[in-house]
């Protein structure tokens, strides 16, 4: 009987250990020379923008990135079907396939005039470093001036488009280069899957993206998640950028693009598969706001998970408030279809952590694991230099009108930092017992 095909992705990492600007853009000894100038002309041939300033932001320098609106990692497409962010950069195909090439250590980091009152902040040192992960990387800072007139949901496309074109850019530097690491992930057809380790547990991903609207909206293949209805994916399309970032939520908890292209949930599954679980794909589904498309996709999502025959099911959140219900009710339903579930959230417990953490609950939701407390008050010191507008921070959620204070420190909550308490588990935080 002949095999049938499975979507083999090859990732050749290729690790960066300096960006520095130069005439020419290129990857040669760990280090990734980028021409300004031509990035920026790239970018302004987007007539939405009329200025594109560009900056590097290194770990351990003073300095801080505000407003945050994404952060994306350089990766090319070197062999197989379609292109890197398809629906954006890449034709509007299948990807997960073939080989990629990633420049690990590195990003590329969107600022400017704010769009939504949720975004963030980076501080490259500090406090506030360490409850981000992106302070560990070597930014590439995208300054966008938006043209006058601009809804808030064009700004937002202008600057999305924007930070893919230039981590695309990059990561066309790449093409070429000998990868420092390939390392290999295979998804095989599901009569396969399921006979290849027929005595371990059956475990599905349940991807939860935030697509409520009003600048809360993540894309599947160019596609508004909020327009789909729950379907699978392989987990190989997740690397290969067919995720995308479009959403204002709260800093602390938001999936950037670069969260969803290197998926600690998918890592750690298919780091299991084989092993202790038989790791059989991903569900991605949505989180609509009214009920009757919560219930839909909760209801579908269940479905979907059932049909795999799936013994066990993780379901991570993103956001919080009116998504809790979301998560309760995938939780739920799959509860009740036999299927035993782990839920990956954050809390909103109040600066002293005594208030209830969730908006909805369930007594099915009984294997929660936290990311932390949102509402946590911190003070950051002020940074030598500030790329973007550090006044934002008096309105970005999690801050307060007096947040900045004159001598350019910041008190405000841990919400305000970009991925402090993002609910995939790509964070620093953890817990103890008290």
């Amino acid at each position: 009987m002949r095999r049938r095909r499975a979507m083999k992705l090859e990732l050749g990492r290729i690790y960066i250990r300096d960006v520095r600007f130069g005439e020419t853009t290129r990857v040669e000894g760990g280090v990734l020379t980028v021409n300004r100038e031509e990035l920026a002309n790239l970018l302004l041939q987007d007539e939405r923008l009329t200025a594109v300033e560009l900056d590097i932001a290194r770990p351990g320098e003073s300095v801080r990135i505000i407003p945050v609106k994404d952060v994306i990692e350089p990766l090319v497409k070197v062999s197989g079907p379609g292109g890197v962010f398809p629906g954006f950069i890449g034709k509007v195909e299948t990807v997960g396939e073939g080989r990629t090439h990633v420049l690990k250590g590195c990003a590329v980091v969107t600022t400017g005039r704010i769009v939504g009152f949720q975004e963030g902040l980076i501080d490259m040192s500090g406090p506030g470093a360490e409850y981000t992960p992106f302070s560990k990387l070597i930014n590439v800072t995208v300054h966008c001036t938006p043209r006058e007139g601009l809804t808030q949901h064009e700004h937002e496309a202008a600057l999305r488009l924007a930070g893919l074109k230039a981590a695309a850019y990059l990561g066309e530097a790449g093409r070429h280069a000998e990868p420092d690491e390939v390392v290999t992930y295979e998804h095989l057809p599901l009569p396969e899957a399921i006979a290849r380790y027929p005595d371990l547990p059956k475990v599905v991903y349940v991807y939860m993206l935030q697509s409520q609207g009003l600048l809360h909206d993540t894309y599947v293949y160019g596609v508004d998640a909020k327009r789909i209805l729950p379907t699978l994916i392989s987990p190989t399309e997740v690397f290969d950028g067919a995720i995308v970032s479009g959403n204002c939520v709260s800093a602390c908890d938001k999936n950037t693009t670069y969260h969803h292209q290197n998926s600690p949930v998918i890592e750690d599954l298919y780091a299991r598969h084989g092993k202790d679980i038989n790791f059989l794909g991903v569900v991605i589904t949505n989180e609509n706001v009214t009920l009757a498309d919560k219930e839909r996709s909760s209801s579908y999502a269940a479905k979907l998970v059932r049909m795999l025959g799936a013994d066990g099911a993780i379901v991570t959140e993103e956001g919080f408030g009116n998504p809790d219900t979301d998560l309760m009710m995938n939780c739920r339903k799959l509860e009740e279809k036999g299927i035993k579930t782990v839920l990956i959230t954050d809390e909103y417990a109040g600066r002293d952590g005594g208030s209830q953490s969730l908006a909805d609950a369930t007594p099915h939701a009984d294997a929660v694991v936290t990311a932390g407390n949102a509402n946590a008050v911190v003070v950051l010191p002020p940074m030598e230099k500030v790329i973007g507008y550090p006044e934002q921070v008096n309105v970005i959620a999690g801050g307060w009108e007096g947040s900045l204070r004159p001598d350019g420190s910041i008190e405000a909550e841990i919400q305000v930092i970009t991925g402090a308490t993002n609910e995939l588990g790509f964070s620093r935080l953890s817990a103890r017992t008290i």
